[in-house]
């Protein structure tokens, strides 16, 4: 190929009558200017930070930590949620993580989809009010206390894996 053809006869769709993907050229537009983001869930507006700890989690005492605090304002449901119109209580919490190869893994399911909006929703609690809650189970508790939300839990890097991928996040 000379230096006088365009980058679009590289692409395959002159092979597919234009019936195939974009080209690679217009996929970097598309991201660049947002089009390809397309958030599916119904979580609501909220922030994702991250930061690393050095200390370690029970369970995985040879291992920094991966800190990571949620935050959602009070607000006002919209169609996606039980109730729009209705307020809801927003969320303020923090979730850790091992700081390690499997725990890096999850980090980045969580964050992907954290992004797609579906890692929270909004639920009505037992109480008959709507809050922001986490729609797959989040480690709350650094320093293992024997509650459901606590390390050591060896099972739970691969559950937090598993219920991601029943979502669509791989």
């Amino acid at each position: 190929m000379g230096a006088g053809q365009s980058s679009d006869k590289l692409h395959c769709n002159r092979y597919l009558d234009g019936q195939g993907p974009p080209s690679l050229t217009q996929q970097a537009n598309d991201r660049v200017n947002g089009t390809n983001y397309r958030p599916n869930g119904c979580q609501p507006e909220g922030q994702m930070n991250m930061e690393i700890l050095h200390r370690g989690l029970p369970g995985f005492s040879n291992d920094n930590t991966i800190q990571i605090t949620f935050i959602f304002p009070d607000g006002i449901q919209t169609e996606k949620h039980p109730h729009p119109g209705q307020t809801y209580a927003g969320l303020q919490g923090t979730t850790y993580l091992p700081d390690n190869f499997k725990g890096r893994g999850v980090l980045r399911l969580v964050d992907k989809a954290f992004y797609q909006q579906l890692l929270f929703t909004v639920a009505t609690g037992k109480d008959g009010k709507d809050k922001v809650t986490a729609s797959i189970p989040l480690k709350m508790n650094p320093d293992g206390e024997s509650r459901i939300d606590d390390y050591p839990d060896s099972d739970y890097l691969e559950t937090v894996r598993k219920l991601l991928k029943d979502k669509g996040i791989e």
